[in-house]
């Protein structure tokens, strides 16, 4: 092995202006159950709790384009506290988008209405790579900015920044947008693997750079979104996507917030999403948080999972489900309640609010 190189100094970054942030926040009862900390009730945030269920922001986007949307720190930060002034939850999540970072660097794409992400000029053969570079932080300088003035407005109310992992961001790449069967992502990852793990290894960066800005500017806790992995077998996540989340995760790993790592439909794949880096694993509604703490071992605090669907439901039996997650998750060294996805579009608000309050009764007993 070759030793290291002990007569250059290891360059060290700026000082961290989240570490105050963090410091405040660090006696929520989100982060301390994502630490595996005693807390006094079940902390509850929901994926996309910012978003098109709300008619406050329906009212503030009118005429704004989603991308546009994503980069005007006055927007960003509107956008993101709706949800807990009006729900009442535990923690912000930033009001973004996974494709956020590539178009920050350049990437020719939109994100349509009704569709999502569209990529202009899909990655399928080795020239196409030239559309990525390295992510900086002066190319999101509204990221850092929205961050900072978030971390003001909710003081002991934890942040939680995003990313999304780099087999989903491959997967939009590659196939030009949303996909159901991923055969070209498929296609390219057996077909030609070194151009596979070139790709996956510079999305990697590019996650764990856009993780990194949102840790130093003060979110308090990052998750990793994989909304693709559970269409791959455990070997193919083993062997071409698993080492490329775990860099992304450990872009953040010295700056002590927790990770949070979350795919849809990723039952077989959650104790490799652990060992990838996580101190949460998020599970999604179709596997029991009883069954994932059995295939996680106690290792891992988690998060979820209400189906989203159940929100349509009469309030009886959506109740029972909810205290039915709650008392699940007692079993576990640390509880997020969430969805096992994000919120449906024609969710009704007050719902959501019933919910948080019900977590809080029923988890604080």
């Amino acid at each position: 092995m070759t030793p290291p190189d002990t007569t250059t100094p290891t360059p060290h970054r700026a000082p961290v202006p989240g570490d105050a942030v963090r410091a405040a926040t660090s006696g929520s009862a989100l982060v301390r159950a994502a630490r595996q900390q005693r807390v006094p009730h079940t902390p509850v945030w929901f994926m996309r709790q910012a978003g098109r269920s709300l008619p406050e922001y329906r009212a503030v986007r009118e005429g704004v384009a989603m991308l546009e949307s994503c980069r005007r720190p006055d927007l960003v930060t509107e956008i993101t506290l709706q949800p807990v002034r009006r729900h009442g939850v535990d923690a912000a999540i930033l009001f973004s988008d996974i494709v956020v970072p590539l178009a920050a660097i350049g990437v020719d794409l939109d994100i349509v209405p009704g569709v999502g992400p569209v990529v202009a000029h899909p990655i399928r053969a080795r020239g196409d790579l030239r559309q990525l570079r390295d992510l900086r932080p002066d190319d999101v300088p509204d990221i850092t900015e929205s961050v900072r003035m978030l971390a003001g407005e909710l003081g002991a109310t934890p942040l939680i920044g995003f990313a999304g992992a780099p087999f989903t961001l491959a997967s939009y790449l590659v196939e030009g947008g949303p996909s159901k069967n991923h055969e070209h992502t498929k296609a390219l990852m057996h077909g030609d693997p070194r151009l596979w793990h070139d790709l996956c290894a510079q999305l990697a960066q590019i996650s764990g750079e856009f993780l990194r800005v949102q840790a130093e500017a003060g979110a308090s806790v990052v998750q990793l979104f994989d909304s693709w992995a559970g269409v791959l077998s455990r070997a193919d996540y083993t062997a071409s996507v698993q080492p490329h989340s775990a860099t992304a995760l450990a872009a953040v790993a010295d700056l002590d917030v927790p990770r949070i790592h979350f795919g849809v439909g990723t039952g077989e794949l959650l104790d490799l999403m652990g060992e990838a880096g996580a101190n949460v694993v998020g599970v999604d509604y179709r596997v029991s948080l009883s069954d994932a703490l059995d295939r996680l071992g106690g290792r891992y605090a988690v998060q979820g999972n209400l189906d989203p669907a159940l929100l349509f439901a009469p309030w009886e039996p959506l109740a029972r489900r909810v205290r039915e997650i709650v008392d699940e998750g007692r079993g576990a060294p640390g509880h997020l309640f969430n969805l096992g996805h994000g919120v449906l579009p024609d969710t009704d608000p007050d719902v959501l609010t019933r919910v948080v309050d019900l977590v809080h009764e029923v988890s604080a007993r």
